[in-house]
C-alpha cells in the first residue's frame, strides 16, 4: 500500500514508463510481419485490423486490465498470484497439486519471455539505423555490438530501482504513444472506410477466406499483443488504478496507429517498414527524431519486461518456490519496487546469449509470441477457476470466452516451435527445473527438521533447565517466528546441552511498513526463557548488534541454524548446490564474528 499522498497524472506517466513499453512497440513489427505471410488486399487489411482491435479488447483489456486485475493478494499481481488464490479456495488433493504445477509452468514461461522480449526489442530498433542515409551498409556484427552494448546499459541502470527508471522513460514513452497517434490519425482521415474493421465479421470473413492458412496468421496477430501480461505482473509496482488509466491512452493510440497503418498499406500497396514511413509521410522533418525515438521505447519495452521478471522472482522468494536472492528496495512507497542483483545479471547473459544466437531480428520473431501466449492461456485457466469457485457466473461467462480465444491463439503459436520457438521451451524448462528442485529439497528437508510448538518446546525446556546445569551468561538464539522453535534449537539444548543461565528467542521479521525498527514483544516464558519478536521496515537494513545494546541484551552468544545435507541421488545433489549458492539470511546483518555460532545439522534426504 501507497503511504503518501500521490498524484495521478505522474502515476499515470509512471505507468506508461513501467509497464507498456513492450505492448507499446508492436506497431513498429506487427502489420509487417502479417503481410508477408498474405496478401495485402482490402479484405484482407480490414481483417487482420479487426483481428487486432478485439484481440486488445479481449485478451487485455478484458483478461488483464479488468478480470485479472480485481484480483490481487496485498495489492500484488501476476501468475502466482492468480494460483494463489485458486489453491486458497480449493480444498486439499490433487487438484491443488495439478494447478500448483500448471502455475509454476506459466511462471517458467513467462520468464522465457523475459529474455526474449529485451532481446528482439532492442535489436530491432538497432537494425532500424540501416534506415539512416548513410548508415545503410552497416554491417550484421556492428549492429549485434551496438545492441550488446546498449542491453548492458539497460541492465547496468536498474540497481537505481524501477520507480526512478519510470520517472525518466515515463515521459519519454507518453511522447512515443502521442506520436503514434499522430502519425496514425493523419493518414486515417485519408481512407475513412479503415472504420470498417470494428466490425467482427471482419475478423471472421478473414478466416472464411484464408481457409487453413489464414488460421496460422493469428500466431503473428498475437505479436500486438505481447506485453499485455505486464499489465497485471507490474501491478505491486504502482497499483490497479493509474495502469488502467494509462492503458486507456495506451489502448487508443495503439488502436489509431494500426488502423493509420492499414490505411497507408490500402493506398500505397507498401507493407514494409510501414510505421517509419507512415511518418515519413507526415513530414520528412520527423523521420530521424522519430526513428531516434523508436530506439529509445524499445529499450523501454525491454524495462517492462525486467520489471515483470524481478516482480515475479519477488513473489516466487516470498512463497518459497525460489532460493533466497539478496534484495534491494528502492521505494519508500510499495514494496514490491525491488531489484535483485543475482536476478539483473543472469537476465543480461541470458539475453546477449540469445542475441548472439539469432542475430538477427526476422530470426527472432520466430521465437516471439509462443511463452507469452501460453502464460496468457494458464493466466484465463485460473481466471475462469476462480470466477467459478466463487460464482460469479456473469463474469466467467465472459472468462470462457476469452479462455477459448486463448487456446485459439496458443494452437496457432504452436506452429513457431520448429523454427526458434524451441528456445521458450529451453529456458522455461530451465527455469521449472530450478523450481523443483528448490520445492522437492526444501519440502524433503522439512520432512526432516520439523519445528516444534512454542508450548511444547517451553515444557521441555524447564525440565532440562530445572537441573541447573547451565552456562553462566545470556544467549541469543534465532528462530524463524515465535509460534514455532527451529529444529537446531532443540539439537543445540537438548542433544549438545548448551543450555544458558538467559536464553532468548529471536524472530527478526519485516513489515509492509518502509521504515521503523522495533521491539515489537520482548517476555519471560519460563524461568530462563525469554522471547523477543523485531519488527523492521522494508527498507531498512537494521543494525541489530547496536540494537541490542539499546534494548540492553547482554548476549554471550548468537545461535543460528544450518544444514549440512547428505544425499546420494544426483537431483538432491544438485538442490544441494542450489541451497549453498542462496544466501544465509544471518548474511544481511552484521554480527561480532567473535560472538556468531551456526549450529550444523546433518542430514540425508
Amino acid at each position: 500500500m501507497k503511504t503518501s499522498q500521490s498524484n495521478p497524472a505522474k502515476d499515470i506517466i509512471k505507468a506508461m514508463g513501467i509497464v507498456f513499453g513492450d505492448i507499446g512497440t508492436s506497431p513498429i513489427y506487427t502489420l509487417p510481419i502479417i503481410f508477408t505471410l498474405t496478401s495485402p488486399t482490402r479484405e484482407n487489411i480490414l481483417g487482420v485490423l479487426s483481428l487486432i482491435f478485439w484481440t486488445l479488447i479481449a485478451l487485455v483489456t478484458i483478461q488483464y486490465a479488468w478480470l485479472a486485475m480485481s484480483m490481487s493478494i496485498r495489492g500484488e499481481g501476476g501468475i502466482i498470484v492468480l494460483k494463489e488464490i485458486l489453491v486458497s479456495i480449493l480444498k486439499k488433493g490433487r487438484k491443488i497439486a495439478f494447478i500448483s504445477f500448471v502455475g509454476y509452468i506459466g511462471v517458467s514461461l513467462l520468464l522465457g519471455d523475459g529474455v526474449i522480449t529485451p532481446a528482439i526489442s532492442i535489436l530491432s530498433a538497432v537494425e532500424g539505423l540501416r534506415l539512416i542515409p548513410g548508415m545503410n551498409s552497416i554491417s550484421t556484427n556492428n549492429i549485434i555490438l551496438i545492441t550488446i552494448a546498449i542491453t548492458v546499459l539497460l541492465f547496468a541502470i536498474q540497481f537505481k530501482g524501477t520507480s526512478k527508471v519510470a520517472i525518466s522513460f515515463g515521459p519519454i514513452m507518453l511522447l512515443w504513444f502521442i506520436s503514434l497517434f499522430l502519425s496514425g490519425f493523419f493518414y486515417l482521415i485519408h481512407v475513412p472506410e479503415i472504420f470498417l474493421a470494428f466490425n467482427p465479421l471482419h475478423a471472421f470473413e478473414f478466416f472464411f477466406n484464408n481457409g487453413f492458412s489464414g488460421f496460422f496468421i493469428l500466431s503473428e496477430v498475437i505479436l500486438c499483443a505481447t506485453g499485455g501480461e505486464a499489465l497485471y505482473a507490474d501491478m505491486g509496482h504502482l497499483g490497479a488504478k493509474p495502469i488502467r488509466q494509462a492503458w486507456s491512452f495506451v489502448f487508443f493510440a495503439l488502436i489509431i496507429n494500426y488502423f493509420g497503418q492499414g490505411a497507408y498499406i490500402i493506398e500505397h500497396h507498401d507493407t514494409s517498414q510501414v510505421l517509419f514511413k507512415l511518418v515519413s509521410t507526415f513530414s520528412h522533418f520527423f523521420y530521424i527524431p522519430f526513428l531516434i525515438l523508436t530506439l529509445i521505447a524499445t529499450i523501454i519495452a525491454s524495462q517492462a519486461m525486467i520489471s515483470a521478471v524481478m516482480a515475479l522472482i519477488f513473489q516466487g522468494i516470498n512463497l518459497g518456490i525460489f532460493p533466497l536472492m539478496k534484495i534491494k528496495y528502492t521505494s519508500t512507497e510499495l514494496r514490491s519496487q525491488i531489484y535483485i542483483p543475482a536476478v539483473n545479471w543472469l537476465l543480461l547473459l541470458a539475453v546477449i546469449f540469445i542475441i548472439l544466437i539469432f542475430r538477427e531480428s526476422s530470426n527472432l520473431a520466430a521465437a516471439y509470441g509462443l511463452a507469452v501466449t501460453a502464460t496468457m492461456f494458464i493466466s484465463s485457466l485460473f481466471i475462469v477457476a476462480i470466477l467459478r469457485n466463487r460464482k460469479q457466473y456473469g463474469k466467467m461467462s465472459i472468462a470462457i470466452v476469452v479462455l477459448f480465444i486463448t487456446l485459439t491463439y496458443l494452437i496457432a503459436v504452436t506452429h513457431k516451435i520448429p523454427y526458434g520457438g524451441y528456445w521458450s521451451i529451453i529456458i522455461a524448462s530451465f527455469t521449472l527445473m530450478v523450481m523443483g528442485l528448490w520445492i522437492a529439497g526444501m519440502t524433503r528437508m522439512r520432512k526432516y527438521l520439523r519445528s516444534v510448538s512454542l508450548d511444547v518446546f517451553t515444557e521441555s525446556f524447564k525440565q532440562i533447565y530445572e537441573t541447573g546445569n547451565f552456562i553462566k551468561g545470556e544467549a541469543l538464539f534465532f528462530t524463524r517466528n515465535l509460534e514455532s522453535v527451529s529444529p537446531y534449537i532443540l539439537h543445540c539444548m537438548f542433544r549438545t546441552g548448551i543450555l544458558y543461565e538467559k536464553n532468548v528467542l529471536v524472530s527478526v521479521e519485516n513489515t509492509d511498513q518502509p521504515y521503523g525498527v522495533n521491539l515489537d514483544r520482548y517476555e519471560e516464558v519460563s524461568p530462563g526463557l525469554f522471547v523477543a519478536r523485531i519488527l523492521y521496515g522494508y527498507m531498512e537494513v537494521p543494525d541489530l548488534p547496536k540494537l541490542f545494546k539499546e534494548w540492553q541484551f547482554n548476549e554471550k552468544a548468537i545461535f543460528y541454524g544450518s544444514e549440512e545435507i547428505k544425499t546420494d541421488k544426483l537431483f538432491f545433489k544438485l538442490f544441494i548446490v542450489l541451497k549453498k549458492i542462496a544466501p544465509n539470511w544471518v548474511s544481511y546483518f552484521d554480527f561480532p564474528y567473535n560472538k556468531l555460532h551456526g549450529v550444523v545439522t546433518r542430514i540425508e534426504i
